[in-house]
């Protein structure tokens, strides 16, 4: 019966980690992980005896603790933590040189975001009200920070 005790706690301590570490924020693995844990104890407690049960209990929560304590420390996330830095930036309109006037075309189609080309450069656009195929002659209507809204011209 130990072996059974024993097998059901370590797994439950598995799903646990896996819950931590592999599957974050779905909580089941958790959950059936704690359900486990619970299930060896309450079999130490029913099936061996109480100073078992208690004994178990016991080592479980200082399994747990020691688990607990060694994931909080910093050292220990560091080896799990990505360590990269992003280089790349949001496309400055400023640079660009667009303003309010200038005709280009779109490339994808419009509904009502999408892709257009002004000068040999791509953007990324929005139609102010209607959707507009690609391949169409457009027109700035207005700079908005980052974002350029276009009316299709009419053919």
């Amino acid at each position: 019966m130990w072996s059974v005790i024993i097998i059901l706690i370590l797994v439950g301590l598995l799903m646990l980690i896996l819950e931590v570490l592999v599957i974050p924020g779905s909580g089941i693995a958790g959950i059936v992980g704690f359900i486990l844990m619970a299930a060896g104890i309450w079999l130490a407690y029913t099936r061996e005896s109480v100073e078992a049960g208690h004994i178990t209990l016991a080592v479980t929560l200082g399994i747990n603790l020691i688990g607990l304590v060694l994931a909080l420390r910093s050292k220990t996330w560091k080896k799990a933590m990505l360590e990269t830095k992003i280089d790349g930036r949001a496309r400055n309109l400023k640079l660009s040189n667009l303003k309010v006037g200038d005709k280009g075309k779109t490339v994808s189609r419009c509904a009502p975001m999408g892709k257009a080309v002004f000068f040999d450069k791509f953007f990324e656009v929005s139609a102010l009200s209607e959707f507009i195929d690609e391949n169409r002659d457009i027109e700035i209507v207005r700079i908005s920070g980052n974002k350029i809204f276009i009316k299709q011209l009419k053919e």
